[in-house]
This record gives C-alpha cells, structure tokens and sequence, in this order.
C-alpha cells in the first residue's frame, strides 16, 4: 500500500523505526509484510543453490538475500529489496548494497505482493537493465522466468528443473525432490 505522499526519498526509508521494511518506488513508500516461512525456505534454499553454482564455478558474481538495498536507477526516489539479487559488476556494489540494476532477481511471491512483483517490479527491473527476472508463486506453484536480452517469457510449474539464462548449465529445482 502506498502512501500519501508525493515524494519520498530514500531518507525516508532510512527514517523508519527499526524493524520496518519499506521499499520506495518512483518516490512512493510501499511497506512489506514480514515474509512466511514457505517463502524463506524458497528463498534460502534458492540462494544456496546459485551462490554454491557461482563458488564452484569459481565465478565473479555475488548473491544477496533480503534485505539488500538495491538503487535501480542510481536515484534517491527508488529503492527495492529483491529477495535475490545476483550482481556480476561487483562495481555496482557499495557498503550499502547495489547502485544498480542486478544481473538477475528472484521474487518468491506472496499474498500481499502480487501487485508489485506481476506489475509494478516487472517494469522496473526491465526498465531499469536488470537481465533475467524470476517470479516464483509458492500459490500457483509455478516459476515465470523473464529473459530481458532475449525477450523471452516461459512459466514452469514446480515440479520441472527451470534453466537460468544468465548461466546456461544451471537447472534448478524449487522442489527437491526433482533436483537431477
């Protein structure tokens, strides 16, 4: 839900009291519920999955779990926390987090964040440079990867392995038990 206000910054977001997780959107504060406990485990488990593909590859890339400041347009009026951000140009990175877009974003979905990851997020991270954009429903029980370089868009359901774009040989599984 956004607020009133017309211009927030993001000194607005760093006035919140301790605790309170808001992400700022073309200078409007949308606050975010404190995620459920399916939607870590996705996240977790996600994460370890590329960050282990990334150290065993002995790759440049970092990955990042929320929360994790991310400036998609290097501005004050927007300022997301992706659940995973996988960021190549380590020059992006600062002791804050990244001034940029990610190489690519996982969205683990949840009720209250339909609206901004289908659509709001969507647009921004295209718009923004972000290369691949994956929206996993724990609800629909489905991945919809977004491949911005190649304007590509397929949906998997859960129990197939989805193919990352940034890293051809990477298959992941949101469901153990079909890890190969």
């Amino acid at each position: 839900m956004a607020l009133e206000k017309e211009d927030y910054t993001i000194d607005d977001i760093n006035d919140l009291p301790d605790g309170v997780r808001a992400e700022l959107i073309d200078g409007q504060i949308y606050y975010m519920a404190p995620p459920m406990r399916e939607h870590q485990r996705i996240t977790g488990r996600l994460s370890r999955i590329i960050g282990n593909y990334i150290d065993a590859k002995h790759g440049g890339c970092e990955v990042y779990e929320a929360p994790f400041q991310v400036r998609l347009n290097k501005d004050d009026k927007n300022y997301v926390e992706p659940d995973i951000s996988v960021i190549c140009d380590t020059d992006k990175l600062t002791d804050y987090g990244c001034a940029g877009a990610p190489d690519w974003v996982i969205e683990v979905v949840s009720p209250g964040s339909v609206k901004m990851d289908y659509g709001i997020k969507l647009f921004k991270y295209r718009s923004a440079g972000v290369r691949e954009y994956w929206l996993v429903d724990p609800m629909s029980r489905t991945v919809i990867v977004y491949n911005f370089e190649k304007d590509d868009v397929t949906k998997y359901p859960f129990t197939e392995s989805v193919p990352s774009g940034i890293y051809p040989d990477l298959m992941i599984a949101i469901e153990p038990s079909q890890e190969k």
